[in-house]
């Protein structure tokens, strides 16, 4: 496979008006409430990945099959379900985290939050910091 075949790709449109095209009232503030949090914890200004997700900071992966892309270090989208932000890591290493985080259910990378009120967000802070650090130390 070629490099960075991945139908998710970062790209320049505007996450701002993205959000608020979120038509739940609550989802909409939540989402920017993660935008700001996400960038005071990664640095890095909120982009645009496909046409749905908001991510943060990039990392370049190779698998041993020889695929290879660029991926978002840490992000999150307005699901019509949930608000789902994504762990890259996966949620092994974040065990006690997560038993004090609220209420919350999880796929792989995926963190789905039906509204922020739902969970600690001190602890979703300290999720989200320790993710982007591992990646970060993982990747560069």
């Amino acid at each position: 496979m070629a490099k960075n075949e991945n139908k998710t790709t970062e790209n320049e449109a505007s996450v701002e008006d993205f959000l608020n095209t979120v038509k739940d009232e609550s989802k909409r503030a939540d989402s920017f409430e993660v935008k700001q949090m996400m960038e005071r914890i990664t640095g890095h200004p909120a982009k645009m990945w496909g046409s749905s997700i908001v991510g943060f900071d990039v990392y370049h992966y190779k698998y041993n099959s020889g695929r290879e892309g660029d991926m978002l270090k840490v992000g999150f989208s307005p699901r019509s379900t949930a608000l789902t932000l994504y762990i890259m890591p996966g949620f092994d290493r974040y065990e006690e985290l997560m038993s004090k985080l609220g209420k919350y259910k999880t796929g792989k990378s995926c963190l789905y939050i039906k509204k922020l009120e739902n969970v600690d967000k001190a602890v979703l802070e300290e999720l989200i910091t320790e993710s982007y650090n591992y990646m970060t130390e993982k990747y560069g």
